[in-house]
């Protein structure tokens, strides 16, 4: 997401000629896109947005069970004092 981000402001100083990216070559200017498609192309080839997406379930999924047992008082005494 950095990458795109940083290639939007580059692509629009580019085309509104502002500051010194007016002088860059396009090839700079458009290379943060190629750089997030390598990205996006890695953490989907090595498993990390998977893994991301996993961990952000079993975290919701064990708040929920957690609220759960506190609404019926069976929090252990370790959890209640986080």
């Amino acid at each position: 997401m950095f990458f795109l981000l940083i290639g939007i402001v580059a692509l629009t100083l580019k085309y509104l000629e502002i500051g010194p990216v007016a002088t860059w070559s396009w090839f700079i200017v458009l290379s943060p896109f190629a750089l997030a498609a390598v990205w996006w192309w890695y953490a989907d080839a090595t498993g990390y947005t998977k893994r991301k997406e996993v961990e952000k379930m079993d975290k919701r999924r064990q708040d929920r069970i957690d609220k759960q047992r506190d609404a019926m008082g069976m929090l252990s005494t370790k959890k209640k004092k986080k």
